[in-house]
C-alpha cells in the first residue's frame, strides 16, 4: 500500500468535492480538465494501491459525466489503454475499475447503438479475455458483456463466437470462468441469434463435458439447470443431441469424478425425456461409432505388432516402447 496515502487521500477527496460541486461551470473548468489532464490521470490507474483506484474511479466517473466535451475522447483514452494491455504489456493494476466505469457508460449507451460503440466491443472489450490475470476483473468484463447483448440481442453471437475464439486450453480455472460468462450471454440470446452459434458452441461444450478436470465438467453440466438453456437446446434438439450424446456418454464410463457422473446422468435423462425417439437415434449413432473406433484401434495395434516383429528380425532387440502403450 502507499505510505504517503494519508496525504494523497486529502488531495483526492478535494479534487473529487471540486469536481462533483454544482458551483463548478464546465465551461471554465475545461480549460485545466483537458485531455492531458484525462490521460495523466489514467496513468495513475496502475497504482498498486486499491484505495486509490478507487478515488481514481470515482473522479473518472464524474468527470465523464460533468464534460460533456471529453467524452469520447475519455473512451478513446480507455481504448488504448486497453490495447496496450492486451498487445503489449499484459498486465495493469487497474483494469477492474476501468471496466467499472464502462459498465456504467455502456448502460447509458442510447439505441440503435453506434458503429464506434459496437467497435470497441469488437477491438477492446473481446480481446481482454485472453489477458494473463483475467480472473482479477473478469466480473467486471463480463458485465460489460451482459450489458451489451441486453443492450442489443443481435451482438450476443458476436460475443460468443468471440470467446470461443478464445477459449483457453490448458487453464482450467480461465475455461471455468467462460463458462459461467456464456451462460450469463446465453440467457440473453434470442433464439434466432442462437441457431448462428448452437454448432460451434456446443461443439466446445461437448469438448468441456469431456474435460478430465471435474470443474470444469461439472460447471458445463450445470448448463441444463438453466430453465432457458434447455429451453433453447430443446428447440434445436436435431443439431444439438448428436453433438453432446456421444460427450455423456464417455463421460458416464470413463470419468474419474462421481459429482460429473450424478451430472452426466441427470443431463441423460433430461434429453432422453425430451425426445426419445431422438435419444435413441443418437445412442445408436454413438454404439456405432464407438465400435468402429475400436476396429480401428485394433487395425492399427496389429500393424504395429507386424512392425515390431520385423524390428525384432532385423536387430534381435525389443522395439523401444512410449509409456502407457500396451506391450509387443
Amino acid at each position: 500500500l502507499e505510505t504517503a496515502w494519508p496525504h494523497l487521500q486529502i488531495v483526492y477527496e478535494f479534487f473529487l468535492r471540486f469536481v462533483v460541486s454544482n458551483d463548478v461551470d464546465p465551461r471554465v473548468a475545461k480549460r485545466f480538465i483537458d485531455p492531458i489532464f484525462v490521460l495523466k490521470l489514467l496513468d495513475l490507474f496502475d497504482s498498486e494501491d486499491p484505495r486509490e483506484r478507487d478515488y481514481l474511479k470515482t473522479i473518472l466517473h464524474r468527470v465523464y459525466g460533468k464534460f460533456m466535451a471529453l467524452r469520447q475522447f475519455i473512451r478513446k483514452a480507455i481504448q488504448h489503454l486497453f490495447f496496450k494491455i492486451i498487445y503489449e504489456t499484459d498486465a495493469h493494476n487497474g483494469i477492474a475499475e476501468l471496466l467499472e466505469i464502462l459498465g456504467s457508460i455502456i448502460n447509458g449507451f442510447a439505441l440503435p447503438l453506434r458503429e464506434e460503440h459496437k467497435l470497441f466491443l469488437e477491438k477492446s472489450l473481446i480481446p481482454l479475455h485472453k489477458v494473463r490475470n483475467l480472473n482479477t476483473f473478469h466480473q467486471q468484463l463480463a458485465y460489460c458483456m451482459a450489458q451489451y447483448a441486453e443492450k442489443d440481442p443481435r451482438l450476443a453471437p458476436e460475443i460468443i463466437q468471440g470467446t470461443l475464439r478464445l477459449w483457453p486450453m490448458t487453464n482450467t480455472p480461465k475455461e471455468v470462468l467462460f463458462l459461467n460468462e456464456v451462460e450469463e450471454i446465453l440467457e440473453l440470446t434470442q433464439p434466432p441469434e442462437f441457431l448462428k452459434v448452437q454448432h460451434r458452441l456446443f461443439t466446445r461444450i461437448a469438448k468441456c463435458i469431456m474435460s478430465p478436470h471435474f470443474q470444469v465438467a461439472e460447471r458445463v453440466l450445470f448448463l441444463w439447470n438453466n430453465d432457458y438453456i434447455v429451453k433453447l437446446i430443446n428447440s434445436n434438439r436435431q443439431v444439438l443431441f448428436p453433438l453432446v450424446i456421444g460427450a455423456l456418454y464417455k463421460n458416464s464410463k470413463h470419468h474419474w469424478n462421481s459429482t460429473v457422473h450424478g451430472l452426466t446422468y441427470n443431463v441423460l435423462k433430461l434429453l432422453m425425456e425430451a425426445d426419445a425417439t431422438l435419444f435413441d437415434e443418437c445412442s445408436a449413432k454413438h454404439r456405432d461409432t464407438a465400435n468402429q473406433e475400436a476396429v480401428d484401434d485394433e487395425g492399427r495395434q496389429q500393424k504395429w505388432d507386424k512392425v515390431a516383429v520385423m524390428f525384432r528380425a532385423k536387430t534381435g532387440q525389443e522395439p523401444p516402447r512410449l509409456p502407457g502403450a500396451r506391450p509387443w
